[in-house]
């Protein structure tokens, strides 16, 4: 079968940093789906586990950790899917990952796919809305329900794919006060338009930006770029007993001291934990994308697809992966069909 895959990790800008290959088709045991995958997209993590290092792969190593696409086996543990659903789903990132025809993923972490969406608005969403909704409602313990209605949360990163379905998860389901950074006419567009109430600029004097549409702290705040660099601003507004998430690894040490006083918690949401560690409720990311899918077709939530870059190709991918590592990517960049 068709994949995009690596033997060497190199600079985006080298021919050979993802390459066309052709693989085995693997087959479904236990509780795996093989599925024909339609569309993927592609997130900070594909550039992260390809960036240059000198390990040299012995086969291609094939990323990928977003996908739609229909199942065409399934084996013979499984009891939430049949053959010919179509799905969507992030995967795991201790097996293959998806940029290839078919792929095997366990079906306790993928969901059926929406009803309203094709194949390649579907595949928009998956790893970004899991990693918000339990960042959000998981970690801070917001409650989805709208239980929190009125507090505020400080979303950074509001444009990213992260930040796309998080601000839309906080206004709709949560009724929280939203306030997104963006740095850009076009970013600070984008996240007004999923419901964000106030947009801020990351590289600004947040404190005043913030004093300046009458909020002096928050509840919550969401870190979705730049750990290092949004810590100290976000420990400053932070209220007392209020919480912090982050999902992005810091490089220096982060100065938690500052939260002493405030009594206020932080929190690191990773989305591949449950996978990763084979955790006893690793279900719940179906349970969770079963009810994203029903939110999408209820027209509660939207998709966040910001560009489709076309075939599923190296010559593609790698376009993805510059866009991404320049930092001006706007919701999800999305490839369909091989």
């Amino acid at each position: 079968m068709k994949a995009i895959g690596l033997y060497r990790y190199l600079p985006i800008d080298h021919a050979e940093a993802l390459v066309d290959v052709e693989i085995p088709q693997p087959e479904a045991s236990g509780h795996d789906l093989l599925v024909k995958v339609e569309a993927i997209s592609v997130n900070p993590v594909d550039t992260k586990v390809r960036a240059p290092k000198d390990t040299v792969e012995n086969a291609p190593r094939v990323l990928g950790w977003d996908a739609a696409g229909t199942v065409v086996a399934v084996g013979p543990d499984v009891s939430l899917f049949k053959v010919g659903d179509p799905v969507f789903y992030a995967g795991s990132i201790t097996r293959p990952g998806a940029n290839s025809e078919f792929h095997l993923v366990d079906e306790r972490i993928v969901g059926h796919k929406p009803a309203s969406l094709d194949f390649t608005h579907a595949a928009a969403l998956p790893l970004t809305a899991i990693t918000a909704w339990e960042a959000l409602f998981d970690r801070l313990g917001v409650s989805p329900q709208g239980a929190d209605a009125g507090r505020t949360v400080l979303i950074f990163g509001g444009a990213g794919g992260v930040g796309s379905i998080g601000i839309q998860l906080a206004r709709q389901l949560a009724k929280l006060k939203v306030i997104a950074t963006a740095s850009r006419p076009e970013s600070a567009k984008w996240v007004k338009e999923l419901g964000a109430d106030h947009v801020v600029d990351h590289f600004g004097d947040l404190p005043a930006q913030l004093k300046a549409i009458g909020v002096e702290q928050v509840d919550y705040v969401l870190i979705f770029n730049d750990t290092d660099r949004n810590f100290p601003a976000a420990a400053q507004l932070v209220k007392p007993q209020g919480g912090i998430c982050t999902i992005v690894e810091n490089a220096a040490p982060l100065p938690v001291e500052l939260l002493k006083a405030k009594s206020a918690a932080f929190h690191w949401e990773f989305m591949f934990t449950r996978s990763m560690f084979g955790t006893p409720d690793m279900i719940e990311q179906h349970k969770l994308l079963t009810e994203v899918a029903r939110l999408v077709d209820a027209g509660t939530l939207r998709t966040t697809l910001g560009e489709n870059l076309g075939r599923i190709n190296a010559e593609n991918l790698r376009r993805a992966h510059r866009q991404l590592e320049q930092g001006r990517a706007i919701g999800k960049l999305v490839l369909s069909g091989f």
